[in-house]
């Protein structure tokens, strides 16, 4: 499907854009020299596969990756002494001796192994060219509009040039060089265990194993293979590398997959799968492998359009430089430019059959990466999710949901043989590609049980924002399976009979020295409350199971309520330990998750807790990991302090917290800091969050709410638009303003429904039917 572009170009006249292909010209990470390491390196990613472009005259270096390639092979973790010691766990926490259950916990409780299964990098494609001939106009790009990385510079008297897309609708990494009378060897090398051959004289192929880990052999075969086809000239082959010679264009096309079919099925045949794939793109040519990959891209990609202003200065130089001077230039344009990178990383590294996105979305060039590069599930790939809804990206949440669904069956064993739950599921901290559910690393950061119960909410938000009934008929199940494991673990408290989770921790902060484990952190009790209301609501729009949503509706009331703490902070913990915990400026923040991404405190509904919310942010401070400031970035967004939100974005696109290839710093990189970076960019700019008064419902069932418009828009950013954010409710908004004054707003709805328009001190009630739109120009 092609993106429509007048209505684009018509849309960007209107306010006083040139056009959206000049604006596309904005869209490009740039540089002067090839990549001297691999956070300077340029990614491209169809969702399965990935490849780091790393621009190199005398030798290219493709460095690849598939999605299912982790090391290990099925297995289960839980530990067979687990159910046996929750009793006693249980007992000492409500003794208060934490330091006695956070000790047994580690005894007894965590999973064997202790650790989870890495994601792997398949290796390197490595093309060689040769030197001596001086060279000119070096520039390599990638341009995020179409999805193309593009290398080109003089060598000599001829002009090299090279580009490289990841495909969607042809399965595929696809490269083409040209230049006069080429000379180049091609070859593979991997770090796994693994055989380079050719075949037909024009096909290198590596195939392997997949690692050992934690004692578990390495289950999968993999395979790549990249099919060399020329313009003019000759192709030869010896000791596993292909030569070509005076050709004045060469096509790459690269397949890989593995054996991988499911977390417990490695029955598959990455042979036959690669011979598929490269038979089905040889019959294309370049042209039209290109257009057929750009036009796939563009769908998702081209919904959203963005302009904060510019510094034209600041847009002649180079992207690394750009971030450089950063911190001492005011630069709208890379605020804007970083927005639309984090959607071409989710859109890149989670599409519909592919993985969801993990630590490093798609990219990863060791076999150990840092934290393995898996699902860490108590913050980070919730984050990466944050812009799948209100930045116009809904499908990539598909992978999300297939991973609840995985982790629905393997958390159903965890349940059983850890607490002896008889219904349900459970996850903690962490899964990997085998959807192991058991905690892990350490009790101090591994005994959290609520990881499954957070990302099935996400299913739930993402009914809110599109309405879609298919969608929540087939996330039912899995947040009514979340929901029954808590009905049937949680504890009474004793002082108040609140029920609570016991054991746990609020993720990775210690409440005492050394010391995390306890009953009922605040977390817990808010992503409960959003589980058992979403199972609530989506029961009474399913016309199903009253008497369950009954029991839960009781659950829900038991819950702790927030507490205020004597600091005037919204309390951790159920005791209030926050003054003396030992990391005040601990990077996590997950006892303001009902802030954001949640919306039980809001702004004007709860002020007490709000205060509450401000004055914990103040104590953390604003300067943290990656990851970390992008979520205080979206938290003082939702507080609606626009320049305190705009210094920590500032801080979040320094070169401390951001890459030359503008990947987050954690460090080292982390791609969930880009993705919150994105979210809270279209947060600033817009917000959907507030159910309205009195309670009303879109034709779907789901809760209706308000729109409001700049709530956080800095000063920095006097004039701008943005075309085509998604708010809940399933309405598309396009904003321009001027001199710090909305100018216009167009709603339009999906599915039909209502909604208020907020701006300042401004509203507007409507209702709008499907396909219908609205023009306010905020008076």
């Amino acid at each position: 499907m092609k993106f429509p572009v007048t209505p684009v170009l018509l849309f960007t006249a209107l306010l006083g854009c040139s056009s959206y292909a000049a604006a596309a010209d904005d869209l490009k990470l740039w540089y002067r020299r090839p990549a001297a390491q691999w956070v300077e390196a340029l990614p491209v990613g169809n969702g399965r596969l990935g490849a780091m472009v790393f621009g190199g005259i005398e030798q290219e270096r493709i460095q690849l990756n598939e999605d299912t390639l982790w090391a290990g092979g099925p297995y289960n973790p839980a530990n067979p002494e687990a159910a046996a010691a929750l009793p006693e766990i249980r007992r000492l926490l409500a003794a208060g001796d934490s330091q006695a259950a956070q000790t047994l916990v580690q005894q007894k409780f965590m999973a064997r192994p202790l650790t989870q299964s890495p994601y792997q990098t398949i290796g390197d494609l490595l093309i060689t060219m040769g030197g001596g001939d001086a060279v000119r106009s070096y520039r390599r790009e990638l341009d995020l509009d179409s999805g193309v990385a593009r290398t080109e510079f003089q060598l000599g008297n001829s002009r090299h040039a090279r580009e490289v897309f990841a495909s969607v609708p042809d399965q595929a990494i696809v490269i083409q060089i040209t230049g006069t009378r080429l000379a180049l060897t091609f070859a593979f090398q991997s770090q796994l265990r693994a055989a380079v051959r050719v075949e037909e004289g024009n096909t290198l192929i590596l195939s392997g194993i997949n690692g050992d880990i934690n004692g578990i052999p390495g289950a999968l075969k993999f395979e790549t293979r990249a099919h060399v086809r020329t313009t003019g000239g000759q192709i030869s082959a010896d000791a596993g590398q292909l030569h070509v010679t005076g050709a004045s264009a060469v096509t790459i096309v690269i397949a890989s997959a593995t054996s991988y079919r499911r977390y417990d099925d490695v029955t598959g045949d990455p042979t036959a799968l690669t011979m598929q794939t490269i038979a089905a793109a040889k019959e294309k040519s370049f042209p039209e492998l290109r257009e057929r990959a750009v036009a796939a891209h563009q769908q998702m990609f081209r919904r959203v359009a963005l302009d904060l202003g510019r510094n034209e200065a600041a847009e002649k130089i180079s992207t690394d430089e750009r971030v450089r001077q950063s911190p001492t230039t005011e630069d709208p344009g890379l605020a804007a430019l970083y927005f639309q990178y984090g959607r071409y990383l989710l859109l890149s590294s989670s599409r519909p059959g592919s993985q969801p996105a993990n630590l490093q979305g798609l990219w990863n060039d060791s076999l150990s990466p840092p934290w393995g590069s898996k699902y860490t599930i108590n913050i980070n790939t919730e984050m990466n999710y944050w812009p799948a809804e209100n930045t116009n990206l809904a499908e990539t949440a598909e992978p999300l949901m297939e991973l609840v669904d995985d982790l629905s069956k393997t958390g159903a064993r965890m349940a059983r043989e850890h607490y002896g739950a008889t219904r349900g599921w459970v996850a903690h901290h962490n899964t990997d590609l085998w959807r192991a559910t058991a905690p892990i690393d350490g009790a101090q950061y591994g005994m959290w049980p609520t990881g499954g119960a957070w990302l099935s909410v996400h299913l739930w938000q993402h009914f809110l924002y599109t309405g879609d009934r298919a969608w929540l008929a087939r996330s039912y199940p899995l947040m009514k399976g979340a929901a029954e494991f808590f009905l049937e673990t949680l504890v009474e408290e004793k002082s108040h009979g609140w029920l609570i989770t016991s054991p746990s921790v609020s993720p990775e902060n210690p409440h005492h020295r050394g010391v995390s484990v306890a009953q009922g952190p605040t977390m817990d009790n808010a992503i409960l409350r959003d589980l058992f209301d979403a199972c609530i609501a989506s029961a009474k729009i399913l016309g199903t199971d009253a008497e369950f949503a009954a029991k839960v509706r009781s659950a829900r009331d038991r819950l702790p309520p927030y507490q205020i703490g004597a600091q005037g902070q919204l309390q951790e913990w159920l005791e209030d330990w926050d003054a003396g915990a030992p990391e005040q400026r601990h990077r996590h923040v997950s006892h303001l998750y009902g802030f954001y991404p949640s919306n039980q405190i809001t702004l004007r509904g709860t002020p007490e807790l709000t205060a509450a919310v401000k004055k914990t942010l103040e104590t953390r401070g604003d300067i943290s990991t990656g990851w970390a400031i992008a979520w205080r970035l979206n938290l003082w967004a939702r507080l609606q302090d626009p320049e305190r939100t705009y210094t920590i974005l500032r801080a979040l696109l320094g070169p401390e917290r951001t890459y030359p290839n503008l990947f987050d710093a954690h460090p080292p990189f982390q791609i969930d800091g880009n993705m919150g970076g994105s979210a809270a960019i279209a947060e600033m700019l817009m917000q959907s969050h507030v159910p309205l008064q009195p309670e009303r419902t879109q034709p779907s069932g789901a809760p209706a709410f308000a729109i409001e418009l700049l709530p956080t828009l800095p000063k920095a950013w006097p004039t701008g638009s943005v075309k085509g954010l998604k708010a809940r409710g399933g309405f598309e908004i396009d904003l321009a303003w001027r001199d710090g004054r909305l100018t216009a707003a167009t709603l339009r709805s999906t599915n039909g429904g209502s909604t208020r328009l907020v701006y300042g001190d401004a509203s507007r009630e409507l209702t709008l039917e499907p396909g219908g739109s609205f023009t306010w120009d905020g008076r």
